[in-house]
């Protein structure tokens, strides 16, 4: 096993999926069948119980939450997230085209460099959240699993000139954890170079890859890329150091939510500016100035005055978590909110919570209720994130 050079692209076998035909299955909201992942049996003959989730029955957890998050905070946690898009985009003049739609700077994109971009409708709202890395003159793109044939959908009719392809036979496994990168270079050599948001094509078990260092966790760790044929080799390999273990979506969403990280979905929908979410660091600067993308009237407008509501974080006094839908009130019970991510942070042992409020109660330190059937919880905004990120730094 040993890492490919490539100064370009990566090979056509890894990047090419089988052209987009326009055909939903597998997508999210249909009601049956479901769609099975690769590595279904693998899950299931490791205790997995699984769950409908986009689409997909997807491992929800193995031996528990709580002791899933802890371990991943500690050690290396295996996530199947392949029913996650991941979309290979060319043709001449693409980076033009995803400008239209996303306020990244795709044009001056360095290879293999992956941004964290956002897609948006013409009201500046977010159809969803996405990872795109730039791979000579093309992109790879990986979009949340619920959204992806909307995704495509939208992206073809607004990018007729360039081509989609949908890999849909490519696997999405994510190692994550401060042990990920001794436990990924020990099967893969090379990966450990790899800085924060850099990515590249390797070789292993007779297949090209393709790895990011990014994640989902707030933690140092990587995405793997697999042709879905060879993902049950590099996962069994993996669990094979007592250093992994598989991790279901349930620690997987308690993981981002202390990280500060939003689900679409939840906290990010089609109604919600990347201004009002909080993610501003993804408004390019180049394209502050020039626009030109999908909403943008709306969104630097929010940017000059302020948007009307804004994500924050919440302590919550207690030990009862606050779910999605709880609403956010002033100490007079005047709803100025709703909660749209809520949970108990197994790292620091009380519930936390993120949610909308108007801008006038986004301050850290604002003293607010929460209301969840009928009862009340004091709660105070609070920065993001709850828990301090662990991204790898070169240098550092």
């Amino acid at each position: 096993m040993s890492r490919e050079v490539h100064s370009g692209p990566t090979d056509e076998n890894q990047a090419r999926g089988t052209p987009y035909s326009g055909d939903p299955e597998g997508g999210a909201g249909l009601a049956t069948p479901l769609d099975k992942l690769a590595l279904d049996e693998w899950h299931r003959s490791k205790g997995a119980r699984m769950v409908p989730f986009a689409g997909y029955e997807m491992p929800v957890q193995y031996e528990g939450i709580m002791a899933e998050h802890l371990w991943t905070r500690e050690n290396a946690g295996l996530f199947d997230v392949s029913h996650m898009g991941q979309l290979f985009i060319h043709g001449r003049g693409v980076d033009a085209a995803l400008e239209r739609v996303m306020p990244g700077d795709f044009k001056s994109a360095k290879d293999m460099k992956p941004k964290y971009s956002l897609l948006l409708n013409e009201e500046g709202g977010i159809i969803d959240d996405l990872m795109a890395t730039r791979r000579g003159d093309d992109f790879y793109v990986v979009v949340n699993g619920a959204t992806k044939h909307g995704d495509i959908d939208y992206l073809t009719q607004r990018m007729p000139d360039v081509v989609i392809d949908h890999m849909k036979e490519q696997a999405l496994l994510a190692l994550q954890g401060p042990k990920a990168a001794e436990v990924l270079d020990a099967a893969i050599p090379g990966v450990a170079q790899l800085g924060f948001m850099e990515g590249g094509p390797f070789r292993a078990f007779g297949h090209p890859l393709w790895i990011s260092r990014s994640g989902y966790t707030g933690e140092d760790g990587f995405e793997i890329s697999i042709p879905a044929i060879a993902v049950q080799s590099l996962a069994d390999w993996l669990i094979a150091d007592e250093r992994v273990k598989p991790i279901g979506l349930g620690a997987r969403d308690s993981l981002r939510l202390e990280a500060g990280l939003p689900l679409y979905g939840h906290d990010l929908d089609d109604r919600t500016t990347p201004v009002m979410a909080g993610l501003n660091f993804a408004l390019n600067k180049r394209r502050r100035a020039d626009g030109g993308f999908a909403g943008a009237m709306r969104i630097l407008a929010e940017l000059e005055n302020g948007p009307p509501t804004l994500r924050v974080g919440f302590d919550i006094e207690g030990r009862q978590p606050v779910r999605e839908g709880a609403l956010i009130l002033t100490g007079e019970g005047n709803e100025v909110g709703r909660i749209t991510s809520g949970g108990f942070s197994p790292s620091l042992q009380r519930p936390i919570a993120m949610g909308y409020v108007g801008i006038t109660f986004a301050e850290p330190g604002t003293a607010l209720k929460l209301e969840q059937r009928g009862k009340l919880f004091d709660a105070r905004v609070v920065p993001m994130p709850f828990v301090p990120h662990r991204y790898h730094r070169k240098g550092a």
